[in-house]
């Protein structure tokens, strides 16, 4: 049978939404806002009432002629909880069925190793989810972000994580599932922020994007036609590898990428120090120095914005797609955006609309939401047509 796109799916949760913010909501009202068919809306409605997430609310009246059956959410349908692993904090946050957020956290990634890094993500989740099931039942699915390339059968982190994880152990998925008894889905952080784009962000009803994400890492979530693009082993969008500096073929960039050893964090920061021989604490203090007119800062700010640049007119002659949206901590700082899209125009003749993520530093942990809300709908939905 073959597998429905997420993407899709989360489109169809549109009458689910609709009943949510309008409810209590009539299924003429639905299909009107919607604008899906009556009998779309009909089989939806059926399928959430037997699944228990929804329930009549008495008629609508005051119209001629039969009064329609009002519908509204059960206050405990369930929720969901979404998991981000970054290299500077974890943030875990619950929602209810329909993405509505209900409470979320975050605290400094532990740099202990990954057994530590599994403990945070134990207390964190457990905490949220005792929260959130006082006023809405039962936790139904889980997703996790994490840094790194994610096996798509085994479904574990196999490489590249070493932001989070330097001894190459990180494993959250047994953890969270030894914890508790719901699906649980992992994913690579990147992906999911261009998901949380495609749900909640610039890309919502746009079939073909990138998300670039600069930090402490480089990469890159692909959206093609509406399908997240993962690759044979999981590595697509690992762009961070692109050859790119004066010497490509450098031993030291089999670790991290040459693009990634050029603009990510610690690029930026070295580069500074051979130009003028300061020490930095952090690249924000690169883009101030730069906005307040030093010439070595300007002229680091200059090099990455070409760089990126040039990585992202690859992208887009391999692929054309509608949108590029920057997010990380360096990638959506807006100094880089103008020059960004100066060389691109410079380097490709069909260039694509490049934006900065309004989501910010959430965009992941609202991909994970959606994969959990994914996840939630199909067990419910199994549950309903049993």
């Amino acid at each position: 049978m073959v597998r429905p796109n997420l993407l899709r799916e989360l489109s169809e949760q549109e009458v689910l939404d609709e009943i949510f913010r309008g409810g209590p909501i009539t299924r003429p009202q639905i299909a009107s806002a919607t604008n899906l068919s009556k009998a779309t809306v009909g089989a939806a409605i059926e399928r959430l009432e037997r699944a228990g997430i929804i329930r009549t609310a008495g008629q609508q009246h005051g119209r001629r002629g039969r009064s329609p059956v009002a519908y509204e959410i059960r206050r405990n349908a369930g929720f969901v909880l979404g998991i981000d692993i970054g290299g500077t904090n974890i943030r875990a946050g619950a929602a209810d069925i329909f993405g509505a957020p209900i409470h979320d956290e975050h605290v400094l990634t532990s740099h202990d190793g990954a057994r530590a890094v599994s403990a945070q993500v134990i207390e964190l989740a457990s905490r949220i989810v005792e929260r959130a099931r006082a006023t809405h039942g039962r936790l139904l699915a889980a997703a996790v972000s994490t840094p790194g390339v994610v096996d798509q059968v085994t479904r574990r982190v196999t490489s590249l994580a070493y932001n989070v994880s330097p001894d190459g152990g990180l494993d959250p998925l047994a953890a969270l599932r030894a914890r508790f008894d719901v699906p649980v889905r992992i994913e690579n952080n990147v992906n999911l922020a261009a998901l949380g784009e495609a749900w909640e962000g610039l890309a919502r009803n746009v079939e073909t994007f990138a998300f670039v994400s600069i930090g402490a890492g480089v990469g890159m979530g692909l959206v093609v036609g509406g399908e997240l693009v993962r690759g044979a082993h999981g590595g697509a969008g690992e762009i961070g590898y692109l050859p790119s500096g004066r010497d490509p073929y450098n031993e030291r960039h089999r670790l991290h990428g040459g693009l990634e050893d050029e603009i990510g964090a610690a690029g930026i920061l070295a580069a500074l120090r051979e130009r003028s021989g300061r020490e930095l604490e952090s690249v924000q203090e690169v883009f101030t120095l730069a906005r307040d007119g030093d010439d070595a800062a300007r002229a680091v700010v200059q090099v990455v914005a070409r760089r990126l640049g040039a990585a992202i007119a690859s992208v887009i002659a391999v692929i054309d797609p509608q949108l590029i949206v920057l997010g990380g901590g360096i990638g959506s700082n807006p100094a880089l955006l103008g020059p960004v899209r100066a060389t691109v125009a410079e380097l490709v003749p069909l260039t694509a609309r490049i934006e900065i993520s309004r989501l910010g530093d959430q965009a992941a942990l609202h991909g994970a939401i959606a994969v959990a809300l994914r996840e939630a709908h199909a067990l419910q939905f199994t549950r309903a047509t049993r």
